[in-house]
């Protein structure tokens, strides 16, 4: 697994860093966060399971802070934990997020976005959780880094957020907050020198091989992060390790079980081509 996990991170941009709230940074954290480190990309922090008994969350960021060498910042702080879970309190509105039941994950829940000093917020939450929130708001207000995406970019701070993905609590909020802060495609160190993305020139490279998922039949894919240009299905390209012109036909974008045909593609892109035994990790194809 953490193989596969080290391959998928040298395609990407950005990292999303999860962490167990009842575990805090585990061994395959600490390894896999070294990648990010030796890349400088940017990390963002989910903190889980938080709607079962969790550790205190100022040890949480402290135990981040410690164990990996990265400043945090929580961009949401949760209001409780286990059962009594009810949400999140967003630092950059200043608004209370209330999350309602999604019987565990099985159907789609629905927030309610609210002031802080609002009548439903004491009502639904409860005025011992109002006054231990404005507490530890103020607290974290006077301790933590403030939100400075330039050290996000250089991979100095790393945002947090908190939530429990089986109940499908934040999870949203969490990724609007990632499209929104996450970098465009970077460029690409090669033998030939630095790649831009925004280039003409197509080019692309395979960081990973998967055989066998479609049970229909045996298959292979070849997974390619797109660097530079762009990419029309049924197109020429150049192998460069074998040397030789081939096409890349029914390219693919794959969405776990799902996938589709595509007829376009770009710089910061994921597709998956049919392998024959020709690709290799690392290979790379090119415009002819």
């Amino acid at each position: 697994f953490s193989e596969d996990t080290y391959r998928t991170l040298m395609a990407a941009d950005s990292a999303v860093m999860v962490i167990d709230a009842s575990k805090g940074v585990e061994a395959q954290t600490r390894k896999l966060f070294k990648v990010c480190v030796m890349r400088r990309i940017p990390i963002f922090t989910f903190i889980n399971k938080l709607d079962r008994d969790a550790l205190d969350t100022f040890e949480l960021l402290d135990d981040i802070e410690k164990e990996l060498g990265i400043a945090t910042c929580p961009v949401n702080w949760p209001i409780g934990s286990g059962k009594g879970f009810k949400g999140v309190f967003d630092r950059n509105t200043k608004k209370v997020l209330i999350f309602s039941d999604t019987e565990k994950g099985t159907r789609e829940g629905v927030t309610s976005e609210l002031p802080l000093d609002s009548a439903e917020v004491l009502q639904r939450i409860g005025e011992e959780e109002v006054k231990r929130l404005r507490d530890e708001i103020e607290l974290l207000d006077g301790a933590s880094d403030p939100l400075d995406r330039e050290r996000v970019k250089k991979g100095q701070l790393t945002p947090v957020f908190f939530g429990s993905a089986l109940t499908n609590f934040g999870v949203e909020t969490f990724l609007k907050y990632f499209l929104d802060m996450t970098t465009t495609p970077l460029p690409r160190m090669s033998d030939a020198g630095l790649i831009e993305p925004a280039g003409h020139e197509f080019s692309a490279f395979v960081f990973k091989i998967q055989a066998n998922m479609n049970k229909a039949h045996r298959d292979r894919i070849a997974f390619m992060r797109i660097c530079s240009g762009r990419f029309d299905a049924d197109e020429e390209v150049k192998h460069i390790q074998a040397g030789r012109v081939m096409r890349l036909s029914q390219p693919q974008q794959l969405m776990a079980s799902d996938r589709h045909v595509v007829d376009e593609a770009f710089a910061g892109d994921i597709i998956g081509v049919f392998d024959p035994g020709i690709f290799s990790i690392g290979d790379t194809v090119c415009s002819v």
